[in-house]
């Protein structure tokens, strides 16, 4: 009776876009337009007469069958798909989602129900991929800040939580106001004239200001401000990358106050190189009490201000610090200036390592003054020369501790920095919209590289907390596996092609008393290291489990392994293995985790075998007590 009604193939009009169906009460369709037959890949002859399940997945049957009838007893029109997900399933076994609107009506009696379906399958997807972004946006750990270049005066329209969280203000006070809020009174500085012409000029820019929170307190801000255009070229937006870098310029000061201890200390400071024995460095002390240079120092070696010149004894005395039988060496002996006088000399040696290379730091003290008093005098300055003693300690040490951090520097920071800096300049050229590819890419680079010098900039801020002690534990009650979910989903966002992590198995029971933000950053340290150090394609196995008194955990991969030579250090502060020398790394990861572990109670150890792979083991109380 449908099929010969004219007034019903009325409905049916060849030029609705959405796929039109029409079923009876018991859900049987009776016809359907073109679009229905392009949207599902049937032909009208292969739905006619057939069940509507046969358009939607096999897990959706039961409940839309009790949805159809409690729909036909109210007998209203109704949208489906907009609130929830609704999916579509089409002749080839493709899922897809749908919004659909459902129309009941009558004719003769008989009840048929007008659905109306829109594949959304695209819609959804944008949607996907916006709140991705906007939660990796919220996510990242610097201060992110959206201005909208159309409006006076640049206001900001949208910041990120770490902004926030970082500057104190409200959100009534950041947005819609230019963001020199952050510079308080402190407006004379000279890179803002330089970030002021480049925003008037429409061009990327980096600048590192002193910001000021909304409690007042100054920090350092690196700041990365780059251009967004629309698809006619015209600039929209700005975007500002706000890194906290008050510690890095710290640390750069604390650097160069060691410098200029170096340089202006009173006492003779060399450096030469452990091979060749030739002087690499000395301070401004020696090269005005030897009469040489440092031009002329660096032709020459040590044997060259000897009047002895005995190059084996020299080499006996040095030879014991290669083989790290003693940590430093002290004897007396005679050197010669420039124009030939002799002066007696003590010399502190110690090897120590200069961007890879070892070398010898040689601290030396005029003692003539000491040969030649009397026993009383000797003894005087004697006394003296123990707190100089004391004090050279101190500023050997400072000294080996700034040629680690400049080698640390050099190899860590400049790498992400140029690519940062690269990454910006290409953003401003890739202004059209086919282009928003290659300005994510670029996005996506900044966002890593910044995120991996905050990272260190955190690990350097932990050890300078566990050397003083002013560590605070705190602990709490929590689950295990909330630690595990966080750690493992934040490491799938590293994986290389193809790397999986294995998940642990039975762990949701397992509760701990513990310091849940030091366990998870120990976690973290152990699977970042394995996936960093495997290849793709590999396997990352994480197990744990827990006894009445103990939690253990085990992070096992097959990659690089640890050179057996290097194992007995690699939990040293600063050390790295010899096949890890040229890859991305701080050295002081797993000295960090160690030292936390052993606060807390643990323990942690490891077995690798080179070119195999690693396992790492920590060990824990269930219930800390510090």
């Amino acid at each position: 009776m449908f099929k010969q009604d004219q007034e019903i193939f009325n409905i049916l009009l060849a030029t609705v876009s959405e796929a039109v169906i029409i079923v009876d009460s018991h859900q049987i369709i009776v016809e359907v337009n073109a679009s229905a037959e392009r949207i599902f890949g049937y032909a009208k002859s292969e739905l006619i007469d057939r069940e509507l399940n046969l358009l939607l997945p096999s897990n959706y049957h039961l409940e839309h069958a009790t949805y159809f009838e409690k729909f036909i007893q109210k007998g209203k029109p109704r949208k489906m798909g907009e609130a929830r997900d609704l999916y579509g399933l089409k002749k080839d076994g493709t899922i897809f989602h749908i919004e659909v609107e459902l129309n009941p009506f009558k004719i003769y009696n008989k009840t048929y129900v007008m659905a109306l379906v829109k594949d959304v399958s695209e819609k959804k997807a944008i949607e996907r991929n916006l709140m991705l972004r906007t939660q990796a946006l919220q996510s990242a750990k610097n201060g992110v800040i959206i201005t909208d270049a159309q409006r006076h005066d640049n206001p900001v329209i949208y910041f990120n939580s770490a902004f926030q969280n970082l500057t104190g203000y409200s959100d009534a006070e950041i947005l819609n106001h230019n963001c020199r809020f952050l510079q308080g009174k402190d407006r004379a500085q000279p890179p803002l004239k330089k970030l002021r012409e480049a925003i008037k000029n429409k061009e990327s820019c980096q600048a590192t200001l002193r910001n000021y929170k909304k409690d007042g307190t100054m920090f350092w801000n690196d700041l990365y401000v780059f251009p967004i255009t629309n698809e006619h070229g015209n600039v929209t937006n700005f975007i500002g990358i706000q890194n906290d870098v008050t510690l890095r310029i710290k640390s750069e000061e604390e650097r160069n106050h060691l410098a200029t201890i170096f340089n202006e200390s009173l006492n003779e400071i060399y450096v030469f190189d452990s091979d060749t024995l030739k002087f690499i460095n000395a301070n401004y002390g020696a090269q005005k009490n030897i009469g040489y240079s440092l031009d002329e120092l660096k032709t020459m070696t040590p044997l060259d201000i000897k009047p002895d010149n005995n190059k084996d004894e020299f080499r006996k005395k040095i030879d014991v610090l290669l083989n790290k039988k003693v940590e430093k060496v002290e004897f007396e002996t005679e050197h010669q200036r420039k124009d030939g006088s002799k002066y007696p000399v003590e010399v502190h040696l110690q090897l120590s390592n200069l961007s890879g290379n070892k070398v010898f730091v040689a601290i030396i003290l005029d003692i003539t003054d000491r040969k030649n008093y009397t026993t009383q005098l000797e003894n005087k300055v004697e006394e003296r020369t123990q707190q100089l003693k004391m004090a050279l300690s101190n500023e050997k040490e400072l000294n080996e501790l700034k040629t680690n951090f400049l080698s640390l520097v050099s190899h860590e920071f400049k790498t992400p920095l140029s690519g940062i800096l690269t990454s910006s300049q290409l953003l401003s050229k890739y202004q059209l919209t086919e282009h928003q590819e290659k300005r994510n890419k670029h996005i996506k680079i900044i966002n890593e590289r910044v995120h991996f010098l905050n990272n260190i900039l955190n690990d350097f801020l932990s050890v300078e907390k566990l050397d003083t002690g002013k560590v605070n534990y705190t602990l709490n009650h929590f689950k295990l596996s909330k630690v595990v979910n966080e750690v493992v989903y934040n490491a799938n966002m590293l994986l290389k092609e193809g790397q999986k992590i294995n998940y642990p198995e039975n762990i949701d029971e397992i509760s701990l008393y513990q310091d849940e933000k030091i366990i998870q950053l120990i976690f973290s340290n152990l699977l970042h290291n394995a996936i960093k150090y495997s290849p793709e394609k590999t396997a990352i196995d994480l197990h744990i489990k827990q006894d009445n008194t103990n939690t253990t955990v085990l992070v096992k991969d097959r990659g690089i392994g640890i050179p057996k030579i290097d194992q007995k250090r690699i939990f040293e502060r600063y050390f790295r293995a010899k096949n890890v020398i040229n890859s991305q790394g701080t050295g002081i990861g797993l000295n960090i985790a160690k030292n936390h572990l052993e606060n807390l109670g643990g323990t942690i150890s490891f077995k690798s075998e080179e070119h195999k792979g690693s396992t790492f083991i920590i060990e824990f109380p269930n219930k800390a007590k510090l």
